[in-house]
């Protein structure tokens, strides 16, 4: 990272966003990333995860015989064209067009625009409050985010070379023929890198949705266990957010010994202090409460709710984003899924508990439904950047790279308002609109009864009992919930079986392993979404 120059130590300056290709450049993958987003999540209901695509094709830009391609050669180049067409992706098909796509399927245009805005804003906030909370007490740089490890070892491997890229090559040929099988690669590999405590409750999460019917004679989500899992899991994972930042105390030695004992490493340092923290989460809270005003505002709410109701509306939307955010961004952290259209369903679940009209649970939904996604991505994006920049060695560096990487993903946001702002009627026009909206608008029309109040309560209680239990290092509850929410046949049987394989390996080869396993793993989720994001274009052509 550092060269010597005439007795001098001379350090290397990231790449900036604003060099003229390398902005054309990145908003060129933005529109290609966004329109990519659209054109999956509305035929397919999926949104694929396109780092790795964005990464492969700055190397190949990288091999051009042309000058100016020459600087891609460098990793911190090919990581700001990951970090754009991934936030592009995401950004418009989860946090824009599913929320805009829930008036239109309830037949009020005169909504979309207003729910358009709200969305926008929360986007931009959600991605805001990642980056000022990575690397913190609650979303450490260290945590696992398994899609940002995936695409800085391909880029790694990319620019390295030798055993790492023999290694990696290993692992997505893996990825790929298993994937092409039927079997979940991404979950057997997040199971060699994640936290093993985490990952089996995930698994047992995913079995158990699979298998309740023959099991126990009953699906588990219609039956709403999953949701009040995930209810008692986030209330208890939010109070344990609120202590581990307000417990400032606890330093030195103390810290040294309860972290050894949680995640048997040593005592972590942050670049963001957790009373940085506590201040981005408290003018994050305000900001999500400014939005929802926004929201209520142009959306009409002021005619259709009484003055309490309204401030109860008020309150609660931004409270659910908040709480929304923060259970996404931990279940992305610690399994690289989040189970975001699941989460936002809760939220409106609770919201016709409590009496919303109908036009009010439209604009709550797609506002809680807008928060989430951008904030995991960010996430996975700044983890491939810590990796690449050497983990935070040189302070000054990696700081400067997370800026640079920020500056990227929002330009990318903005790419992505401005293609689904110039797209959306066109899509709309010919019924592609992503089918959890339909989702979302029959469960508004059904309406909600004592009896799932009932349920939310009664299985909230194991929830939070389990997070309790296993602290905020594990998440036990929240990942419990995920598993749950998450119907993907084979996922859980491959979370558990490369568990297996770890605990055998790790016993038989030791600690030395865990490196090698580790870019194993990176190719097994890189040859996963490679092939998720090509049979996925394949049979979008086919319609």
């Amino acid at each position: 990272m550092n060269s010597m120059k005439n007795g001098q130590t001379k350090k290397e300056k990231h790449p900036s966003i604003f060099e003229p290709f390398a902005l054309i450049l990145n908003i060129v993958t933005a529109v290609i990333g966004a329109v990519i987003g659209m054109q999956l999540v509305t035929s397919l209901g999926i949104t694929p995860n396109t780092a790795i695509i964005g990464a492969l094709i700055a190397m190949l830009i990288a091999r051009l015989p042309i000058a100016i391609f020459s600087k891609y050669k460098s990793i911190h180049r090919q990581n700001l064209v990951q970090t754009s067409i991934s936030s592009a992706t995401f950004g418009a098909a989860n946090s824009l067009l599913i929320p805009i796509g829930i008036p239109f399927v309830m037949g009020k245009p005169d909504l979309i625009m207003p729910m358009l805005i709200g969305a926008a804003l929360a986007m931009f906030v959600d991605a805001a409050l990642l980056y000022k909370l990575f690397d913190s007490r609650i979303f450490p740089a260290s945590g696992t985010w398994p899609s940002g490890v995936a695409t800085a070892e391909a880029i790694i491997a990319g620019d390295k070379g030798g055993k790492r890229a023999a290694l990696l090559g290993i692992g997505a040929a893996g990825g790929l023929l298993g994937s092409w099988l039927g079997i979940s690669m991404s979950a057997f590999g997040v199971a060699f890198i994640g936290n093993i405590w985490a990952l089996s409750m995930f698994g047992i999460g995913l079995l158990l949705r699979q298998y309740s019917v023959p099991l126990f004679g009953m699906d588990v989500n219609t039956a709403f266990i999953p949701h009040g899992f995930m209810i008692g899991a986030g209330v208890i994972a939010l109070f344990q957010v609120t202590m581990a930042i307000l417990n400032r105390k606890k330093k030195g030695a103390v810290a040294a010994a309860d972290q050894a004992t949680a995640d048997q490493a040593p005592a972590e340092t942050y670049t963001r202090a957790d009373k940085e923290t506590t201040r981005t989460l408290g003018l994050g809270f305000l900001a999500y409460l400014a939005i929802s005003l926004i929201l209520a505002v142009i959306g009409g709410l002021m005619t259709e709710m009484s003055p309490g109701m309204l401030i109860g509306f008020l309150i609660f939307a931004a409270f659910a984003a908040y709480v929304h955010e923060l259970i996404v961004g931990i279940a992305a952290m610690h399994s690289g899924w989040f189970p975001a259209f699941a989460v936002a369903l809760i939220t409106l679940i609770i919201g016709l508990l409590v009496g919303f009209p109908p036009v009010a649970l439209a604009l709550l939904v797609g506002f809680s439904a807008a928060t989430g996604p951008a904030f995991a991505d960010m996430g996975y994006d700044l983890k491939t950047g810590y990796i690449l920049r050497g983990e935070g060695k040189d302070r000054e560096f990696e700081l400067h790279g997370r800026k640079q990487q920020y500056v990227t993903g929002m330009i990318a946001f903005g790419v992505a308002l401005i293609t689904v702002m110039f797209t959306y009627k066109g899509f709309f026009a010919e019924g592609l609109v992503p089918p959890v909206d339909a989702v979302y608008v029959k469960t508004i029309e059904a309406g909600a009864s004592p009896e799932v109040a009932k349920q939310l309560f009664l299985w909230a209680i194991p929830g939070a009992i389990l997070q309790l239990v296993g602290g905020p290092s594990r998440q036990l509850g929240v990942l419990f919930a995920t598993g749950l929410l998450i119907l993907n046949p084979g996922a859980g049987w491959a979370v558990m079986a490369g568990i297996l394989i770890r605990m055998i390996v790790l016993k038989l080869k030791g600690k030395e392993a865990e490196t090698s396993m580790s870019i194993l793993a990176a190719g097994f989720i890189a040859g996963d979404a490679i092939y998720s994001f090509f049979n996925s274009m394949l049979k979008f052509t086919r319609k």
